[in-house]
């Protein structure tokens, strides 16, 4: 099956300097993220610009996709729309360890747009960033009403150390 973002790039490779509009929506399953975040069935936009040089391509443009998770605090559910600005090098002879390969006259940026979505999907985000989160002892929610759980918990396999500081803080 031909990769949805397979540009053929012949004309491009020609002269240095011509360039190539690419604007695509992609089915999310055509990148196989393997990612929850990710929300199956949504379209990943693609707006990118092709410019030839004399040593490979240069594309640059936007890369958007939806995004679900929960915070990391509080664990409601989450989402968004992820959005990253892309320039990647992609050249017929390797000279850039960056770079990605062109193979014939065909350019796949297929990969190059499924590396950059991931990085840009958040990994841990939060609801707010004043979120008060669970308490760790009763689980409450402490965004909707406080508990009434003591507030300092001492773990006592600190109790040594505990009694070291409080000698410290002694005056002599």
């Amino acid at each position: 099956m031909a990769s949805p973002l397979l540009v053929n790039i012949a004309e491009l490779l020609r002269r240095a300097g011509s360039t190539r509009e690419v604007e695509k929506q992609v089915d999310a399953s055509e990148f196989n993220f393997s990612d929850e975040r990710i929300v199956a069935g949504s379209k990943v936009a693609v707006d990118l610009t092709l410019e030839a040089l004399t040593d490979g391509i240069v594309v640059r443009g936007v890369l958007q996709a939806d995004w679900r998770c929960e915070c990391r605090r509080c664990l409601r559910s989450l989402s968004g729309r992820a959005e990253v600005e892309v320039q990647e090098l992609y050249q017929l002879v390797i000279s850039d360890p960056d770079a990605y390969p062109i193979s014939g006259e065909q350019l796949d940026l297929l990969e190059m747009t499924r590396e950059n979505v991931l990085l840009a999907v958040p990994l841990a985000p939060l609801c707010r960033v004043d979120c008060p989160g669970l308490c760790p002892q009763c689980g409450a929610d402490l965004q909707t009403s406080p508990c009434s759980c003591a507030s300092e918990v001492r773990d006592e396999r600190w109790a040594a150390l505990d009694a070291l500081k409080i000698d410290n803080d002694q005056p002599k």
